[in-house]
This record gives structure tokens, sequence and C-alpha cells, in this order.
């Protein structure tokens, strides 16, 4: 079989017409990208306001689209469906092996907890808006985790039924809040005109930008669905990523221009939760539309993004532990993989922003350091593959260095030495 040159100048397999489509690919990385963190955007944006936010959501997705080219070159030195595991034990042996699966197994919790805080915090706004019910946050979470805890440990099947209708709805929500919001833009919100200084603030919102294009785990599954065509592949991490990048910054347009930087202060003071984000935006803009829509937009965002990352880590526990697919191995499972993210929901219901940029330190290993490492030792070892991504070392540095200081400005964001808003 005679191989075509790439644009980078390598060689990969002549396209297969039997191939499965780019848009269906794509859209899998841009269902698996955006989800209820997204809600995280205006509040830690508050500081850096628009210009710096849209920025650093464009550094962001260089990088992380970046690190899953480096994840596909080095997925095309093995057998189409080695996991992420294998190709982290061949190229970086044993200890790497184990530090990438404790990042994964920890941002599969992390995030589980964050989107049971997330769902706690919209279920009871919703309730209370919608039927004067007012439950506690702590009662919505525990109800909120059981449902949608069921319904994985039922069946895979029931999950992939379950999310497609999901994402349909979410799709038609998202087009519904968006067109109506723009409406209530304030292009002087957007771009003050004053002499406060927005960069600092950049530094404690990094992490979060990163979390927004968590993809990267769907990177095995792909190079096996297009048997391997580099160029598919590729192709699906480029439209898929410009897909989520595109919704994000129409989010953060809306949100931020209906907001205006004066009001976040009191929404960051009030935890940053997604039913104070909501509520705050439904305040603002005052229409029964609007209102209607982003409640139902919401709701669905943070059960399908419970679902997306509670059905993989349901199924890592079960290969860990070696549990059955019978009833009582799925209830094991289930106990294993539900009750401490839950937990944790009912004894801190406000942790949602908190949880997603501890996600991003355990994400940034697996999802960004690890890759480039991968891909350095997959040269030296193993030699030329199909696709070699462009940009050599120069590329390789912005892609590790980004992932050393999200690492950084966390902890620093930790400790209280960056400079805070609000």
């Amino acid at each position: 079989m005679t191989l075509q040159p790439t644009v980078d100048g390598t060689a990969s397999p002549p396209e297969d017409k039997s191939l499965p489509s780019v848009f269906g690919g794509a859209m899998i990385i841009a269902g698996t990208s955006i989800g209820a963190g997204m809600f995280s955007l205006p509040v830690i944006s508050a500081g850096m306001w628009f210009g710096y936010g849209i920025l650093l959501l464009l550094f962001a997705w260089y990088c992380m689209y970046s690190s899953g080219l480096m994840l596909l070159e080095t997925n095309l030195h093995f057998a189409h469906g080695s996991s992420f595991d294998t190709h982290t034990r061949e190229t970086l042996g044993h200890w790497a092996r184990i530090v990438n699966g404790l990042s994964v197994t920890f941002v599969l919790y992390i995030l589980t907890y964050a989107y049971v805080s997330g769902g706690s915090s919209i279920l009871a706004y919703t309730l209370a808006e919608t039927l004067g019910v007012n439950w506690p946050q702590w009662l919505c979470g525990l109800v909120f985790g059981l449902t949608l805890a069921a319904v994985v440990c039922i069946s895979t099947r029931s999950v992939d039924r379950i999310t497609t209708i999901m994402l349909a709805v979410m799709v038609i929500c998202f087009a519904m809040a968006m067109v109506t919001m723009m409406d209530y833009v304030t292009p002087t919100a957007l771009l003050p005109a004053d002499s406060i200084s927005y960069w600092p603030y950049t530094f404690m919102a990094l992490p979060f930008m990163l979390t927004s294009f968590g993809y990267h785990g769907n990177v095995p599954s792909l190079v096996k669905y297009y048997q391997g065509n580099a160029q598919a592949v590729r192709q699906t991490l480029l439209y898929g990523s410009l897909i989520a990048l595109a919704c994000y910054i129409l989010w953060l347009t809306t949100s931020l221009g209906v907001l205006g930087r004066g009001n976040l202060p009191a929404i960051i003071a009030a935890g940053g939760n997604m039913g104070v984000v909501v509520g705050a935006i439904e305040a603002a803009v005052n229409n029964d539309s609007l209102q209607t829509v982003l409640k139902t937009f919401s709701n669905i965002a943070v059960a399908s993004s419970f679902l997306g990352v509670t059905l993989g880590l349901f199924d890592y526990i079960a290969d860990t532990f070696k549990f059955q697919d019978t009833a009582s191995g799925r209830i094991k499972t289930a106990l294993i993989t539900f009750t401490p993210p839950i937990a944790l929901g009912i004894i801190f219901p406000d942790g949602f922003i908190m949880a997603i940029g501890f996600a991003a330190i355990a994400a940034t290993l697996f999802a960004v350091i690890i890759p480039a490492l991968m891909v350095i030792a997959a040269r030296r070892k193993l030699g030329p593959t199909t696709y070699r991504v462009p940009g050599g070392w120069p590329r390789l540095i912005i892609v590790i260095l980004f992932g050393v200081l999200v690492i950084l400005f966390h902890i620093l964001s930790i400790m209280k030495l960056l400079p805070q808003f609000g």
C-alpha cells in the first residue's frame, strides 16, 4: 500500500472510503469537552475579565490540542485499541504508569464530586424557582447522585441512550440561550475603559482553562475507530476542540457581557456554584423564556457530564478489582465508584469551583506532561511512525512548560500567593 505524505512531511495511509465520518469523531471530542465545567468560566474570568479570558482560552486550546496530537503519535506505535496504560508503561516505564493511573483515577473521582456539587446547586435552585420547593442542598446532591448512579449501574447502553438525548437537548437549549443573551450584552461591560490592571489574575485562572479541553482519554479509542488513519484522527481532534473553543468564547461573551464585572464579587462570595451563576444571569436578564432554557441546559449539562465521567470511572473500578459484570458485581463496583464523591458532596456541597481546580493538577499529568514525555521517548526508542506532530522541540517545550505552570499556579493560588479577585 502506497503511503501519502501528510502536511508535515511524514507518511499516512491513503484515505479509506469505509472510514467513519470525521464529523462523528469531532462530535465525540466536542461532547466530551463541553459540559458543566463551562459554568466555572465566568467565575474564574472575573478578575482578568474578557480580553485576557479569550487569550487564555486560545493558549489553553493550542496546548491541549498539541498534547492530543502527541498522544495520537504515540498511539500509532502500538496495536489499535491498546490502552493509555500500555502506552505509558512501554514508553516511560512502570513508575510513570503508576503516576498516570493515579492521576486518571483522581481526576475521575474529583470531577464526579464536582458534578455532584454542581448538580445539587442547580437542582436546589431549579426546585425553589419553579416549584417553590426548598430542599437543602445536601439532599439535592444525594438525590442527584443516586438517581444518575442508578443509570450507570444498570448498563452502558442506558447511559449511551440517555446521553444521546441529553446532547440533542443541550445543543438546542444552548443555541436558544445564546441568541437571547446576546440581546442583553453590553459592549462597554466587556471592554471597560479604566486603568485597572487585569493581567495578574490570569495566573490563577490558567488551571481552569486546561480542564475545559479534557478529551484526551478518547484518543486511543479514536485511533481504533479510524483504523489508525492519523489524518482522520487529527481532524477530529482539531474540529472537535475548535467547536468546544467556539462555544466557550460565545458563553464567556454572553455571560460576562450580561453580568458585568461589578456583579461577580457577590457570585464568588456565594461560592460560585452553578445555581448561583444561573440565578445571577436570570436576574440580570429577567426573561421568562431564557430562564426556562437556561435551567434546562444547566441541569442537563451537569447530568450528562456526571454520566460521562462516572461511566469511565465505573469501568475502571470494575477492571481494577476484577468485578464480574453481574448484578452483585455491578453493585460492588457502584459502591466503590459513587460512595466517596456523593458523601463528599453531602458534607461539602459548594466545592464545585475548588474541585475543578484540583482536577486540573492531576489532569495536567496525564493530559499534558506525560503525553509530551511519551512522544519524546517513543521517538527515541521506537523510531518514526506514520504521523509526526509538527513543531519540533519548541512545541514540545511549550506544552511541557504549560503543564508545569498550571501545577505551579494552582499551588500558589491555594497558598493565597496569587492575586485573588472578589
